[in-house]
């Protein structure tokens, strides 16, 4: 992509605003040197990256990416031998570790967001712990080699700070000294060229001896070194020579540390700059409200509500465009300072952005086409150097173009053909226009020449556009209309501006018919084009309040759902507590029934037992999500004596017996016989014939039929449990009050089994273990209610 022609569409701009975003130098250099793809791959990769950091952003709202450094330079001299600096060192470690904590932030991340691309990145960083470990060691957060850094600079060190301590409390025994202190400029001990000094007064030079090494711009103070204290601040000097050589060694340490891993640094380094690069894209993204367009490479646009990035958000007016389906090139006509230009220029620079990974500002439905090259002539840039015109330098510009486009380009004219005769002008721009359109490539082009209004009327692959313009306020729109030839609006501006009605009238008398005609078609086109957006956005927001509700009749219908399930549990367990009920009303009239067994009154006690084994057993089962009925429910006004019903409220089936009244039915449920309402049941089966009544055959049981013991000795504590069961039911209906079990001795098992279903019997009262002459512990005495 020629520069030239990003100058011109103000990508650099973009560039400078995407620099800012960046938190490093490498960063910043990615940035700025950021163009357009050209190849559709490579731009779904640059968007991709976009995507994902711009993902990571939303989640987390912000990034770890200080403390990368610019360490190239360190790097490489490491290479060479060359011992690094503290500082330098300090850099490396310090990315090392932004390194790290990047890596493991966007590991966290993408274990529940797809984040394949910046997941590759950072498995390509390299930890280098124990380099960074050995770094901080040694140096600390102010770039200085620590004491602690080897044990001999730990050992020198404190010989300077010895050696410091004794010269210092030897010149302050000398500036507090009275004999002295009259010698003094003043009372202070001071250093120069890292030797300890007294500032003396030029008369007592000779008083001290020693060294002179400096002295006031007057003169009249000498900084000396007193000859007392010249050995012990040559000893020093000695020391911190040796502490120089110590510091050099443990760098040079470093550096060869450094050196063994220059390309893996070199790879993190590379890594960290591209990171910072991606999530600049994102920010800048973000600080845009953009989106991630569709994509395509077949010349095709479709840009929803667009705005020029450049342009306060609060004063631009949104572009819809498409380009490169019904018609590949788009002409806007209308006057000067109408807004054509800023259309176009929103139309490159967002196709620009597009290819170079970058979201733009628009709907999200927006399609852009990766293009091979953008072209574009736009604004006046006549070269003085060279002497020419502004149609020349325009025109020079356009041959640029011609000779360089193919298929694959988009073309961008601004005012095509001005700057020379409008009859010649317009001619020219009409054959321009061919010649690209014959190429094949996307076209969109400005002017004020009306005769392009037919051309692209007269021409299939070509569509009207302007830029609306408000005749009530003299002031334009910047609204693109496609599909609209533009006006001149001069009468009517003339109007407004108070011209004089004759003086217009009579010019508009001067111009032709069919002009006028045009002018009226183009209004009329106008209106309509107004009217047609606005019901299609009157459509628009009908389709989406329609949406709304359909997802608000989902969500009712799922909370319906769940209401509809708790109702049914509650009824489900209200049936339960209804058959427990019954159930214990049975056991009542058992226990009844038994004492009339006393009493010597017979009844069919097998049966009675058979019906309470049912009863106890019966299961209540509701569906939960949708209850249906049977298919051929009869209505309850045709139920009749002998048919099987389904009794609504207790989900049970059973059989009329009679007809109480005209509402209620008398109904055999198992072996209880309840009162129910007509409209609380529905007829399963009809009967044929009215059903007899039931007949039952009378048993009866003698006492002497049931023994006094159960004896349960080679049975599983399972059986047993049956046995004794049956067993228990047949002594209380035979009148015992006490009885006995045989288990056994044993592994005590069964003898643990049956007391723990002796326990919850209902005919139990108590138990015990057999006593003397009952069978010990091998039997149990069980007494019954």
């Amino acid at each position: 992509m020629e520069r030239r022609i990003l100058r011109t569409l103000e990508f650099n701009k973009i560039i400078a605003m995407l620099m800012e975003k960046t938190t490093s130098e490498l960063g910043r250099e990615l940035a700025e040197s950021l163009e357009p793809f050209n190849h559709i791959d490579a731009v779904r990769h640059a968007q991709r990256q976009t995507e994902e950091a711009s993902t990571v952003l939303r989640v987390k709202g912000s990034v770890p990416l200080g403390g990368i450094r610019n360490i190239r330079g360190p790097i490489q001299r490491a290479r060479l031998n060359s011992i690094l600096a503290p500082l330098e060192l300090l850099d490396i470690a310090t990315t090392l570790h932004a390194g790290r904590r990047l890596k493991q932030f966007i590991t966290d991340i993408s274990e529940e967001h797809e984040l394949s691309i910046l997941q590759s990145l950072v498995d390509r960083i390299e930890g280098l712990r124990d380099l960074e470990t050995e770094i901080k060691r040694c140096i600390d957060d102010n770039g200085e080699v620590v004491d602690s850094a080897s044990l001999e600079l730990r050992q020198i060190r404190q010989e300077i700070r010895s050696s410091e301590a004794r010269i210092r409390e030897k010149l302050d025994q000398m500036t507090r000294s009275s004999s002295t202190q009259k010698m003094l400029m003043e009372n202070i001990v001071t250093i120069r060229g890292d030797r300890f000094v007294i500032p003396v007064k030029q008369e007592y030079r000779s008083h001290f001896g020693g060294i002179v090494h400096d002295q006031s711009a007057s003169g009249a103070t000498l900084f000396i070194e007193p000859e007392v204290i010249v050995s012990m601040n040559n000893k020093l000097r000695e020391a911190r020579l040796k502490e120089e050589h110590e510091v050099e060694r443990i760098l040079y340490t470093l550096t060869v540390l450094v050196a063994d891993h220059v390309e893996m640094l070199l790879e993190n380094l590379s890594v960290l700059a591209e990171l910072d690069f991606i999530f600049a894209k994102a920010q800048l993204a973000y600080s845009m409200k953009a989106i991630s367009p569709k994509l395509n490479e077949e010349g095709y646009i479709l840009l929803k509500k667009g705005r020029h990035p450049l342009i306060d958000p609060k004063v631009v007016v949104p572009l819809d465009v498409e380009l490169g389906k019904g018609y590949t090139g788009i002409v806007v006509t209308g006057p000067n300072t109408g807004g054509k230009t800023v259309s176009i220029k929103t139309l490159g620079l967002l196709s620009l952005m597009t290819m170079a990974g970058l979201h733009i500002p628009a709907q999200e439905e927006t399609e852009m086409a990766v293009f091979s090259s953008i072209f574009a002539d736009i604004g006046d840039e006549q070269s003085i150097e060279q002497s020419l015109s502004t149609f020349s330098s325009h025109l020079t510009n356009i041959i640029r173009i011609l000779d360089q486009m193919d298929e694959k380009s988009l073309v961008l004219f601004d005012e095509l053909g001005a700057g020379t005769d409008p009859t010649e002008g317009a001619a020219l721009a009409m054959s321009i226009l061919d010649h690209v359109l014959a190429k094949g490539a996307r076209l969109v082009a400005t002017t004020h020449y009306s005769e392009l209004k037919a051309y692209a009327y007269d021409t299939p692959e070509v569509v009207n556009a302007s830029v609306e313009f408000d005749v009530q306020t003299l002031r334009p729109t910047y609204r693109l209309l496609v599909g609209v030839p533009g006006r001149s609006n001069a009468f009517a501006i003339a109007s407004r501006l108070g011209l004089n009605e004759q003086i217009i009238d009579k010019a508009r008398r001067s111009v032709s018919k069919e002009e006028n005609q045009v002018e009226k078609m183009i209004a009329s086109l106008e209106s309509n084009k107004k009217t047609a957006e606005k019901e299609r956005e009157d459509a628009e927001n009908i389709r989406k309040q329609a949406e709304e509700l359909r997802q608000q009749l989902e969500e009712e219908r799922r909370h319906f759902a769940e209401a509809k399930n708790r109702l049914l549990e509650k009824a489900e367990e209200e049936a339960r507590v209804a058959v427990q009920l019954a159930s214990e009303e049975a056991e009542v009239i058992i226990r009844e029934l038994r004492q009339m067994r006393k009493e010597g009154v017979d009844f069919k006690e097998h049966r009675l037992i058979d019906a309470k084994k049912r009863l106890g057993n019966a299961v209540l089962e509701l569906e939960k999500e949708k209850v249906k009925k049977p298919a051929k429910a009869v209505r309850a006004t045709q139920i009749k004596i002998g048919d099987e019903v389904m009794v609504d409220s207790f989900g049970q089936k059973g059989t009329v017996l009679d007809k109480v009244s005209s509402t209620e039915y008398l109904v055999q449920l198992g072996i209880i016989k309840m009162k129910v309402k007509k409209d609380d049941m529905h007829v399963v089966k009809e009967s044929v014939q009215p059903k007899k009544p039931v007949q039952y055959t009378t048993i009866k049981r003698e006492a002497n039929s049931v023994k006094l013991d159960l004896d349960l000795r080679g049975y599983n504590v399972e059986d047993s449990i049956q046995e004794i069961d049956r067993y228990l039911d047949d002594a209380v209906l035979s009148g015992f009050h006490k009885v006995s079990i045989i288990h056994g001795n044993g592994t005590g098992v069964l003898r643990k089994g049956v007391h723990e279903f002796l326990r919850r019997h209902r005919s139990v009262k108590s138990f015990r273990l057999g006593g003397q002459g009952e069978g010990g512990v091998g039997a149990t005495i069980v007494e019954l209610k």
